[in-house]
């Protein structure tokens, strides 16, 4: 469903992703770890089609998105640090209003179960967002995920600043996500989360993806290890 084949962005003489090559399957979690600055964001950007590639391809749903930028928007939900939503309506005009934009015309019960199964309070369903904590803000993305039967969501540093429950809230939703057979790709700092949610695991470095792990096979401490390994990991000097 999301797949990478060398995959090289350039800006001037920095060379921001190198050479990626990834996939994440259905009902498959992938995890990309990282400092700022090491290729997660601009990888998801290049598969929303915000950026074009400097050479390979980045596919969603086996379409080449710089050749359909349009259509392999269709498959996908993103939700990002700080999700933009409509801070002047409430949490269901908002999920009317983004669905009706993904082409999905809901009943005003079909809004309200879709937000109550992405786990945000009844009570918070007729509240302005302007209202809303991050992590509220965060379920209504996943509500549209659902309403729109999304085939691929991609995630930019979701739980950053989100508190321990709120988080694991999070990860509990993205679990339902990856059962139903969505394919996730979720850049993050967050080793722990990482290990709790991911079924596969891969730490990037300077835009290339150094190590990559099925996330069942390595405990958290090796994980952690691994990743100070990386970071600190110096190329040899030609």
């Amino acid at each position: 469903m999301i797949s990478t084949n060398k995959l090289t962005k350039k800006f001037g003489d920095f060379t921001a992703v190198d050479n990626l090559t990834l996939s994440v399957k259905e009902g498959e979690i992938l995890c990309l770890l990282g400092a700022n600055g090491a290729g997660k964001s601009t990888t998801i950007n290049m598969l929303l089609g915000f950026i074009k590639p400097t050479s390979g391809t980045a596919e969603i749903h086996g379409l080449d998105v710089a050749k359909n930028n349009l259509k392999t928007k269709e498959f996908i939900t993103y939700i990002p640090e700080n999700l933009m939503l409509y801070p002047s309506l409430t949490a269901v005009e908002n999920l009317d209003y983004f669905a009706g934009i993904a082409g999905k015309e809901l009943s005003p019960q079909m809004l309200t179960d879709f937000l109550k199964e992405a786990g945000l309070q009844e009570e918070a369903f007729q509240k302005r967002i302007s209202t809303f904590s991050k992590g509220m803000r965060q379920k209504v993305g996943i509500a549209l995920a659902l309403a729109k039967d999304t085939k691929v969501l991609l995630l930019d540093e979701p739980t950053s600043g989100l508190d321990p429950k709120a988080s694991n809230e999070f990860g509990e939703l993205l679990q339902k996500l990856k059962n139903k057979g969505v394919a996730i790709l979720m850049a993050t700092h967050d080793l722990f989360r990482a290990k709790e949610v991911a079924t596969h695991i891969g730490i990037m470095k300077d835009g290339k993806l150094r190590q990559q792990f099925v996330a069942e096979n390595i405990s958290l401490p090796e994980l952690e290890k691994a990743y100070l390994d990386t970071m600190n990991y110096k190329e040899a000097l030609s």
